[in-house]
Order: C-alpha cells, then structure tokens, then sequence
C-alpha cells in the first residue's frame, strides 16, 4: 500500500470525527429564519429533480431516489414531532431532534467520502474501474434522496410553523 493510501485511510477517521462534531453544533438550538427555511424547501426539491435527470430515467437508481425521498419524507415528519419549538418576543427559535438529524446527515456524508474513496483507489490501480456514474449508483442515490426528502419536509414544518405563530401586525 501506497503512503498516500496509508496516510488517507489513517486520517479518515479524524476527517468523520470534525464532520460530525461540526454537524453536533448545527443541530442546536437555532434562531429561525424564515428565508432559509423556503430557501431549503424550494431549493431541495428542485435538487430532487435534478438528481432525478442524473438517473438517467434508468429504473432501479431513480426508484431508490424516490424510496429515499420518501423514507426521508416519513423521517422529516418525525423530526418535526420531535423538534422543541420556541417564541422568545419576536424571535423564534427550534431545536432538532438531534440523534436524528445527526444520523441522516451523516448517512449522507459516509456515502460521499464513501464515493470518493472508491474513486481516489480506483486511480491507483494497474488498470482502473471506474466506479458508476454519479446518477447510476443505486445507494448514493437512496443516501441523497434520504437527506433532501428529510430537510425538505423538514423545512416545510418550519415554514408552516412560522406562519401558524406570526406575531399579529396593529395598525395604527
């Protein structure tokens, strides 16, 4: 084995600690802002549909992106079950079910550091495989599908939360 190789495998585990203590502190409490709430229900849908071209229209990677949206879908539900809401005057603020969101987000980040080992030790080999198209991989596609049908349900309870409990405007 290469020292690159060695040296990459050695680090991979501090590499997935970092990522995971970063993603602890996103998932404390945060102030909401309704602009990144319909930012992320907007914009991840329409990454759906994007990621649904990438497939190909080939069956089984664009089913596993539906079953992955849909499992992300339930999930988003059940984190907004679990979510602890806040209004403090003017300011709203949530708090993420915090095993959940930290397991589907890291679900998520295994596959890409998955996909880009296997494509790093592809390039090493005497003759290289390269590994599947980005949109024909079956499981990347499910791990993506999970994450956007998570956050995009997820966002959509955010956003119908704010507007249930908008501060009434007095007129003057």
């Amino acid at each position: 084995m290469e020292t690159t190789t060695l040296a990459l495998l050695c680090l991979a585990p501090l590499l997935v600690w970092r990522i995971y203590s970063r993603l602890k502190k996103l998932v404390a409490r945060q102030q909401s802002h309704l602009w990144r709430h319909w930012l992320v229900a907007i914009g991840f849908p329409a990454l759906i549909l994007f990621l649904a071209t990438t497939t190909k229209f080939e069956v089984l990677p664009l089913s596993t992106l539906g079953a992955g949206v849909l499992a992300g879908g339930w999930l988003g539900v059940l984190g907004l079950k679990l979510t602890r809401f806040e209004q403090v005057g003017k300011h709203f603020f949530f708090t993420q079910h915090r095993y959940l969101a930290l397991a589907i987000t890291m679900l998520f980040v295994a596959r890409l550091l998955y996909r880009g080992m296997e494509i790093y030790l592809n390039t090493r080999l005497a003759v290289p495989v390269p590994p599947p198209p980005f949109g024909q991989s079956p499981l990347t596609m499910a791990a993506y599908g999970l994450f956007t049908g998570y956050y995009a349900t997820y966002a959509w309870g955010l956003v119908r939360w704010r507007k249930r409990n908008q501060p009434l405007v007095e007129n003057i």
